[in-house]
């Protein structure tokens, strides 16, 4: 059986990681990682490219050295304030025949017929619904009967001059992009259980600099939407409130930072390091002070957001929290008080198909989008979203020309150790 190697590249506002993984059919063996700081990248977007180059080039070289391959391609995940989502109609005559692939297909690209403005490249075209001689719901029509057949999708869009800026990054960088995925369907792929998709679901990715929102309901994207606030917002709440460094307020709020304090814990004395070196006492109760609001003022963002695309009504299962900001103590909790609906923590371990990813990376939710690109690109454009671009189109220009080359990826060592690429990524613990 024909193996490949499979790169996904989640440029973050917090961080850069690579993932590498060899796919064999539906097995997948994860070969090793790589995390940076991100620099150059702001809520998502990239803001200075030589930044953001370095960032990208150290994360690689740090997962080719862990993963034994040099990397020539890589599936890279895209996020950001600028990214649209809205659905779309189409549908064509079937001349009472049975519906072939082609008809479907001929369907969707009907649903896509649509003006976008030219500042907009189109990235996904996902089908929601088929309908076929009015019977509604359909999932596949392929093989059954009928005159006219209908399709709904959700058309997913972003700023053309983002894009290309990412690409810009990548292509600086020495990397061929084979594909640009939107991060919500990537970590939903690690995160979220088919039951989860097919019944609604709401899985709320909080990274650094974002909070993406995926609505999905008989197994398809029914809403998506990305909020400008994130993990970072926090951090800079602390910085401001008590006057010190960045890096001393991610500190803060990774080791003593909480939603909820019990009261034994309220009059706790923490150090925190001020510019010139001082040391200054506080109790943790003044850090929840500021740390509760902005994480009340993001949930109530949320909780907005789903009563916009009806989250209440169809999300059965409730919330899934993903993302490195979900880690915040407590966060979870308010978050199922403030949306009141059942909040659960997704890790990357929850993969609904066969393929298993396994590795520290699988129980940590700040790595969902990572795997999720990795498990997502190993899949067929069959079973996963339909993407809508024409070989004319930006993306399409840069998947022909990529395609051939992501099928494999040059292995540097083939006696690598299994643990090899885990032994580098536990070395960041």
């Amino acid at each position: 059986m024909m193996q490949r190697i499979v790169v996904g590249l989640d440029v973050g506002t917090t961080k850069i990681c690579a993932i590498a993984a060899q796919v064999r059919g539906d097995d997948i063996n994860l070969l090793g990682m790589g995390v940076f700081p991100s620099i150059g990248l702001r809520k998502g977007v990239v803001i200075n490219i030589d930044d953001a180059v370095d960032s990208i080039k150290k994360a690689m070289a740090e997962t080719e050295a862990c993963a034994g391959v040099r990397v020539r391609s890589v599936s890279v995940g895209i996020s950001g304030s600028h990214i649209r989502g809205f659905e779309s109609y189409g549908a064509v005559g079937i001349r009472g025949r049975e519906v072939t692939p082609a008809d479907v297909e001929r369907a969707i690209e009907s649903a896509r017929e649509v003006y976008v403005p030219l500042d907009r490249e189109v990235l996904h075209v996902i089908p929601t619904e088929f309908i076929l001689d009015g019977q509604r719901g359909i999932a596949d029509p392929v093989g059954m009967s009928g005159v006219r057949l209908e399709a709904k999708v959700h058309i997913i869009t972003g700023a053309v001059s983002s894009i290309q800026n990412l690409l810009k990054c990548c292509e600086k960088a020495g990397l061929d992009v084979v594909d640009l995925i939107f991060e919500p369907l990537a970590s939903a792929h690690a995160s979220l259980t088919e039951e989860e998709k097919e019944a609604g679901v709401v899985l709320v990715d909080v990274g650094g600099g974002t909070t993406d929102i995926a609505l999905f309901k008989e197994g398809s994207l029914w809403h998506a939407s990305v909020l400008g606030v994130g993990g970072n917002h926090i951090t800079n709440d602390i910085a401001v409130g008590l006057r010190i460094q960045m890096s001393e307020a991610e500190r803060l709020k990774k080791t003593y930072g909480t939603t909820d304090i019990a009261a034994d814990d309220a009059e706790m004395e923490i150090q925190m390091m001020q510019a010139g070196g001082q040391v200054r006492t506080l109790s943790r109760a003044s850090l929840v002070g500021i740390i509760q609001p902005r994480c009340n003022e993001m949930l109530e963002l949320v909780r907005e957001e789903l009563k916009r695309c009806f989250g209440y009504e169809h999300a059965v299962y409730g919330v899934v929290l993903t993302g490195g900001a979900s880690l915040l103590r407590g966060f979870d909790r308010m978050a199922e008080s403030v949306l009141a609906l059942p909040v659960r923590i997704g890790t990357p371990d929850l993969i609904s198909d066969p393929t298993r990813i396994m590795g520290p990376v699988s129980i940590n939710p700040q790595y969902a989008t990572g795997v999720g690109l990795v498990a997502y690109s190993s899949v067929s454009d069959h079973v996963r979203a339909v993407h809508s671009v024409s070989a004319n189109s930006l993306l399409g220009r840069v998947r022909h020309w990529a395609r051939d080359l992501f099928r494999n990826a040059e292995i540097i060592n083939s006696d690598y150790k299994k643990e090899g690429g885990m032994a580098c990524s536990r070395s960041k613990k």
